[in-house]
């Protein structure tokens, strides 16, 4: 695969030394490992090659691959998260743990800590001390995908379309091309999201890097409503409500 390709993965992935499903897109595979999650909805993974999404030793193995072709690799501690460090394992006293830990008391063992943008797992606490692995969870351990590419994309407009999903999680834009130009009507909830700024401007780089486009042109739309219509809608909301709360009696 080409650095830039968009392509759907479905994958297995396994803890080599102890055989361990950690992860899957496949129900399958889910189900025969007793960890099907009955509100999950279980898909390929669309990602682009070469865009620093994944481990390293899986990077290095899908620049390789072809489409519609099974593989089973095992990528090593250093190429995957890493070998465990074991200055990344902290000690806190109890002082430390009131300022830094929003809520101490309901700290669990096994559980995930989160300090100073850190996050780690709590794997001891005693006495008002708690130590904390800043380790991933994977680090030192070597991993076992079986995966496959299942599809490339190669429209134009369904490259575009497949970048926007992955980038707001919303498939609702309308796209128009002029040559190598594109313009974006975006859905309007996006314009009252504080994160679509900096989501824009990644979408740029990747528009250009991927599609090759090159004037781009973001439209947000307001749809003008009358004050009776935005009237109706809160009389419907209203009823809605109170239907709601009569059935819940």
């Amino acid at each position: 695969m080409e650095e830039g390709s968009i392509v759907y993965i479905d994958y297995d992935l396994y803890e080599v030394d102890s055989g361990k499903l950690i992860e899957t897109t496949r129900e399958e595979t889910a189900k025969s490992n007793d960890v099907h999650e009955e509100s999950r909805n279980y898909e390929p993974l669309c990602i682009t090659i070469g865009a620093g999404a994944l481990i390293p030793g899986f990077e290095e193995s899908l620049e390789e691959a072809e489409a519609e072709t099974d593989y089973d690799i095992e990528i090593p501690a250093d190429k995957a998260y890493g070998e465990r460090d074991p200055g990344a394992v902290e000690m806190l006293g109890p002082q430390q743990l009131a300022r830094q830990v929003r809520d101490p008391d309901n700290l669990q063992v096994g559980g995930p800590v989160e300090i100073g943008g850190r996050k780690g797992t709590l794997v001891m606490f005693r006495a008002g001390r708690a130590r904390i692995d800043f380790n991933h969870e994977l680090a030192g351990k070597s991993l076992r995908y079986n995966y496959r590419i299942t599809k490339v994309v190669e429209e134009k407009d369904e490259m575009v379309m497949t970048l926007l999903k992955m980038s707001t999680g919303s498939d609702d834009f309308e796209v128009e091309f002029d040559g190598d130009d594109v313009s974006i009507t975006i859905p309007e909830f996006l314009g009252y999201d504080q994160s679509w700024g900096m989501a824009k401007f990644q979408l740029i780089r990747s528009l250009r890097d991927t599609v090759g486009a090159k004037t781009i042109v973001f439209r947000d739309v307001h749809q003008f409503r009358e004050a009776a219509e935005e009237e109706e809608e809160e009389h419907v909301h209203d009823e809605n409500c109170d239907h709601d709360h009569d059935e819940e009696e």
